[in-house]
């Protein structure tokens, strides 16, 4: 693809600036134990809220184990967002052979 190699490395910061908002705004929220635990996480992977049934609170390894589990589970759920986002905002560019800039993906 022949182009102004300048004006497709500013489309390229411009893609990686929205992407990285657009990830960034991502919220989930996963829970454990039937709810009786529940994460709420941002795009950024920062841990927004836990929430705790009073009842969780009698057994500690299990409260541990659900906690955890909630994390990891929010965690995964953000990668899966966060992929479905650069998959729309990407489309055909990468397809395209256009070079993008180190680190455009974390």
């Amino acid at each position: 693809m022949k182009g102004n190699p300048q004006k497709m490395l500013q489309q390229a910061r411009s893609m990686q600036e929205r992407l990285t908002k657009e990830i960034a705004a991502i919220r989930v929220e996963a829970s454990t134990g039937g709810g009786m635990v529940t994460v709420k996480m941002d795009g950024n992977k920062s841990v927004l809220a836990v929430m705790i049934e009073p009842e969780a609170a009698e057994d500690i390894e299990m409260l541990q184990d659900m906690i955890r589990g909630a994390c990891n589970e929010a965690a995964n759920r953000v990668d899966q967002e966060a992929e479905a986002k650069m998959g729309k905002i990407m489309g055909g560019v990468i397809g395209l052979g256009i070079p993008l800039p180190p680190g455009m993906f974390r």
